[in-house]
């Protein structure tokens, strides 16, 4: 039986339909070579916005080993009154790596396409759950919480 759990890619084609080229087989393929990225909930000392198609790869490569996707589901695709852009909602689920602990994540991203590429992606996610995924739930739970040993231990 073929697995058919959507993937990021696939739930990236789905949505955009044929604001995307075909040909275009995963992230990297489907930006244009002036694609932004951004992130409004970046936690200080991250970048919040990224230019270039080059950029965006090299910092994606920077941050590749820090959470593994299994699964995408949830997924809601919103259609806006600009038929350039659509907004996707859904969630990840996969381990974080560092911590070995689980990694459960809701995204929301308005995505920008012309010319059969992605123009301008906006990523917004929770980012509590990206410091869970560098430092353990337990850390930023009791740094949150206001536990002083966890502010020692740097969470």
């Amino acid at each position: 039986m073929a697995d058919t759990k959507p993937t990021f890619v696939n739930v990236l084609r789905d949505a955009l339909g044929d604001r995307i080229d075909p040909s275009a087989t995963n992230f990297i393929e489907m930006m244009a070579d002036d694609f932004v990225m951004e992130f409004p909930y970046a936690r200080p000392g991250m970048r919040e916005r990224i230019e270039g198609r080059e950029a965006v790869v090299a910092y994606l490569m920077t941050v590749a080993g820090s959470v593994s996707i299994d699964t995408v589901d949830n997924v809601n695709v919103h259609e806006t009154s600009d038929p350039e852009v659509v907004i996707v909602e859904f969630e990840a689920h996969g381990r974080a790596p560092k911590v070995d602990e689980p990694y459960d994540q809701r995204y929301i991203s308005v995505i920008r396409a012309r010319g059969g590429r992605m123009i301008h992606y906006k990523d917004y996610w929770n980012p509590i759950q990206g410091l869970k995924a560098q430092v353990g739930a337990a850390a930023v739970e009791a740094f949150i919480l206001g536990d002083s040993a966890a502010r020692e231990a740097g969470a």
